[in-house]
């Protein structure tokens, strides 16, 4: 029964796509960067995606829905994250589609092998660990504060798991953007599409989407912003297209 499949203190939460993922409140549940992110990301017919830091493992579950990749695997290092995340798999179904494996982004190409996978996606933890950071044991801190990797554990990592031309897509913060854009290229990862998302249109930025090419050319592609919101409360038609209720 697919009930059993959530447990006591989860929710089951209604992806408007034909699918579900189970969360529970009292750790991590995804946000809307993780749907900015599923929207950004470009994954071909019979392509092979890896998600690192997949927590729920909702990424993989929205690419499933709306490209024709092959295969996806999501990476977890927490155990009952990555457990949760595949009794969402298994309510909707998608055992021979999607994977998750629990385990380090660090050890990602001993777990995978080098050069395996044509697309790698990350959302990963946006803030140094040590910046304000409480309860570092916590799954929250965990997914937030780069207490058990960097962004440069996860770049070098995704370059090596990443085919040549492979592509890799994250969605990180504005303020660390000059550190982000240093890291790719030293790992041979060419920056070329690269969107800022603004909670308003007379705000700055909080989120930024970014495309890497393994062995590109130095170009990059700055495409209009984003605004999530026209109002408190009223999210822009951009926004709502990525949600499916345009």
């Amino acid at each position: 029964m697919k009930n059993n499949l959530v447990k006591p203190g989860e929710r089951l939460d209604d992806l408007q796509n034909g699918y579900y993922v189970i969360q529970d409140p009292e750790k991590f549940c995804f946000g809307m960067d993780a749907v900015l992110l599923s929207g950004f990301a470009r994954v071909k017919k019979g392509e092979k995606v890896l998600d690192m830091c997949t927590g729920t493992g909702i990424v993989p579950i929205l690419l499933r829905a709306k490209t024709e990749g092959r295969d996806f695997t999501g990476l977890e290092i927490q155990e009952s994250c990555a457990e949760m995340a595949g009794r969402s798999v298994s309510y909707n179904g998608l055992e021979e589609e999607i994977r998750i494996v629990q385990g380090d982004v660090k050890e990602a190409a001993e777990l995978f092998g080098a050069a395996s996978f044509h697309v790698v996606t990350c959302n990963p933890p946006y803030m140094i660990g040590q910046h304000g950071l409480q309860n570092p044991d916590q799954p929250k801190a965990i997914a937030r504060h780069e207490i058990l990797c960097t962004l440069e554990d996860v770049v070098s990592r995704a370059a090596r798991v990443l085919d040549d031309r492979g592509r890799f897509y994250m969605v990180h913060r504005p303020f660390r953007l000059v550190e982000i854009m240093n890291i790719l290229t030293k790992y041979k990862l060419e920056p070329k599409r690269m969107q800022l998302v603004y909670p308003y249109v007379d705000r700055e930025p909080n989120m930024v989407l970014i495309e890497a090419l393994k062995g590109g050319n130095s170009r990059i592609t700055v495409e209009p912003p984003l605004i999530v919101y026209e109002k408190p409360g009223v999210y822009t038609k951009s926004i709502l297209e990525l949600y499916g209720k345009v």
